[in-house]
């Protein structure tokens, strides 16, 4: 199972259209139902925003970057952003209820 978090900042006039764009890769997501993947998505106070990624796939890939909708919020991140995206893997470090146990 593959973990990831991304991070990053939006410029504050941006922040609502980067929500948008969020809001609708969720929709498609929902639409698609991917197995094997989960999706989370949180936006602080300060519009810094917070992916969590969670695959079960053999490859660790994701069919997120597939969607259109994605492709579409990809399109202009690094305008939208005061701090870029930063990608890292992650491991759990503790857990309840939050995520697929296995």
């Amino acid at each position: 199972m593959r973990r990831t978090l991304i991070r990053y900042k939006t410029k504050p006039e941006l922040a609502d259209r980067n929500a948008e764009l969020v809001a609708a890769v969720f929709a498609e997501l929902k639409a698609a139902s991917p197995e094997g993947t989960r999706y989370l998505t949180l936006r602080l106070e300060d519009d810094t925003f917070i992916h969590f990624v969670e695959t079960s796939a053999e490859d660790g890939s994701s069919p997120i970057p597939k969607l259109r909708a994605f492709q579409a919020f990809q399109d202009g991140i690094r305008e939208r952003c005061a701090e870029p995206p930063l990608v890292r893997d992650v491991k759990v470090v503790g857990n309840y209820r939050m995520l697929d146990q296995s």
